[in-house]
């Protein structure tokens, strides 16, 4: 009698664990997809902020210096994902995908790292 409710606590203790352990996972893969998602939106901001500041001077060499400064201060405090040339990329990320909506799509479902193999496609094509 022992051995047979030993054996069904270990089944239903394995049952348990295996459900827990897979919503574990479940979530750890949601958990990255809104961070990536995030990340998207935020680079799309950034770059859509920078482009509006360039277009309102109008002055190709203001725009140059004024992505060096801001990168120079970004990378100091949150580090190299915001050197320079990544916020070209992001720039051009706001260019290629004018539309938030369409970002916000898109991102549920495409890495930074998609967005940016796309954007010399669309630059293509346009």
């Amino acid at each position: 009698m022992i051995n047979r409710k030993m054996i069904t606590e270990k089944f239903e203790h394995k049952e348990l664990l295996t459900e827990i352990i897979s919503l574990i996972e479940k979530t750890k893969v949601q958990i990255v997809s809104q961070a990536n998602s995030s990340l998207n939106v935020l680079f799309w901001h950034i770059g859509k902020r920078i482009l509006t500041i360039d277009l309102q001077n109008e002055r190709a060499e203001y725009g140059k210096q004024i992505v060096v400064t801001v990168s120079q201060e970004l990378v100091k405090r949150f580090g190299r994902n915001y050197e320079e040339k990544n916020l070209r990329r992001m720039i051009q990320f706001a260019k290629q995908f004018p539309e938030l909506e369409n970002v916000v799509t898109l991102s549920r479902h495409l890495s930074w790292s998609h967005f940016l193999a796309l954007i010399p496609l669309k630059e293509k094509s346009v």
